[in-house]
């Protein structure tokens, strides 16, 4: 099975000059702070607490690099953003699929500066045929979303068009999501290791969920993108998560640190364990920042 990958032409991935109130670089002495949000920064509810929030906004305001490198897409990263006072800076979604350069000086407050596509129609159709109950979802390289039926997620940030499978094969896509609600975590895993997923980069969440981007694409991969970009040392890049989709980025930073509530896998690669997400188990880290 072959997918192709491709950076999106449109796209310019250069550092223009410091807008007013913030600058772009990584400031010299400063950590470049790289931030899951599901279960790290909020809550499963989707809530951020208001130490999580103070501790993130002083770790901005020191002049830290911080990045918010999430699963979600980006309509549903746009409010993190805001909730941490990131005027100036970066995120990264989809799972690396999509970087932003947020800048308040812009007519919307942000731009697109990398975005990694690929052809999902061999995917759906492998997991199609293993998983012909499952729902489908896929963030096209336009922005949009479209669905299978009733498939509708906070992550996605924006309302899903229900579409044919037909029409999502023809699409060009940032990320692909499926769900199945008739199998546990551990059955999905199984059942889509048998399919022998290739040409694409897949992570397995903490239900039965697969999110699903081009070969090579993790938040790690696009976070080390950027960390060239910014000419952010290694040893001060600094992440913080508890997903599966967030295994790649511990064992890429200088310091990785997992959630408490993160599964074992995810613990053993990272370099330390925090408290977990109900107990404000990030804030202990961000503090940890501020006072190095």
């Amino acid at each position: 099975m072959n997918s192709s990958i491709r950076t999106d032409d449109t796209t310019d991935f250069s550092l223009p000059a410091a807008g007013r109130g913030g600058a772009f670089a990584h400031q010299q002495g400063k950590a470049m702070v790289c931030l899951d949000v599901d279960g790290t920064l909020v809550n499963h509810d989707g809530h951020m607490s208001e130490a999580v929030r103070v501790a993130g906004r002083a770790v901005v305001a020191d002049g830290h690099t911080v990045v918010v490198s999430t699963g979600r897409s980006l309509p549903a990263t746009l409010p993190i953003i805001e909730m941490l006072g990131v005027t100036h800076g970066y995120a990264v979604c989809s799972n690396g699929g999509v970087t932003v350069r947020i800048d308040l000086e812009l007519e919307e407050g942000y731009e697109v500066i990398d975005r990694r596509v690929f052809d999902p129609a061999p995917a759906l159709d492998a997991l199609q045929r293993r998983l012909p109950n499952a729902k489908y979802a896929i963030e096209t390289s336009a922005g949009t979303f479209l669905s299978t039926e009733r498939f509708q997620d906070m992550s996605f940030g924006l309302w899903a068009e229900g579409t044919s499978l037909h029409k999502m094969r023809h699409a060009e896509a940032v990320r692909l999501v499926v769900n199945s609600d008739d199998a546990t975590s551990e059955e999905f895993t199984a059942a889509v290791a048998s399919i022998g997923l290739q040409g694409v980069t897949y992570s397995v969440g903490w239900s039965a969920w697969l999110d699903i981007a081009a070969a090579g694409v993790t938040k790690a991969s696009s976070l080390e993108t950027l960390r060239e970009k910014i000419a952010a040392p290694i040893d001060v890049t600094v992440a913080c998560g508890d997903g599966r989709n967030d295994i790649e980025m511990l064992a890429w930073a200088g310091r990785g640190v997992a959630m408490g509530q993160a599964p074992e896998e995810v613990k053993a690669v990272a370099d330390e364990v925090t408290g977990h997400v109900d107990e404000d188990g990030l804030v202990d880290v961000l503090t940890s920042i501020l006072a190095d």
